[in-house]
């Protein structure tokens, strides 16, 4: 009685486990269709910049998986940084931009970060912002 029980337990676990585990193809060719999300680069440097001066700037991106890329979120991290980005879906290979306005209005040094939140495989990604607002002598005399 005790090996009939022993045995029908045995095979009832190798066929759950069988039933769990998928071929190498199938993960393959979900790890292939997946989004992915290149800046041309994380850093912009404003340098020195006269207070109520541009504080625009766009990051580039591609989507280099093979699903569109969808922009969840992008946070800034202080009010006086705000992100404007693209809503609908970025196909594979195409390009986009998150453009970014610093407030220029108080003089110091800045260092403020951007995180973008998306269905990518490198999720999220972090971009910067930096530079020294100075007041116009500061400015004319950097020039």
């Amino acid at each position: 009685m005790k090996s009939i029980i022993f045995t029908t337990i045995l095979v009832f676990t190798s066929f759950l486990s069988a039933c769990s585990q998928t071929t190498a193809s199938d993960s393959e060719k979900q790890a292939a269709a997946v989004s992915e999300i290149k800046f041309e680069k994380v850093v912009h440097d404003y340098g020195a910049i006269p207070v109520g001066g541009d504080g625009n700037y766009e990051f580039v991106f591609t989507n280099e998986g093979e699903k569109p890329l969808v922009l969840s979120n992008v946070r800034s991290s202080c009010g006086c940084t705000v992100p404007k980005w693209p809503k609908e879906p970025i196909k594979k290979g195409e390009q986009a931009s998150i453009k970014v306005k610093y407030n220029t209005n108080k003089i110091g040094t800045f260092s403020k970060s951007v995180t973008v939140y998306s269905n990518a495989s490198n999720n999220p990604v972090v971009l910067r912002i930096k530079g020294k607002v100075v007041d116009q002598d500061q400015a004319a005399a950097a020039n």
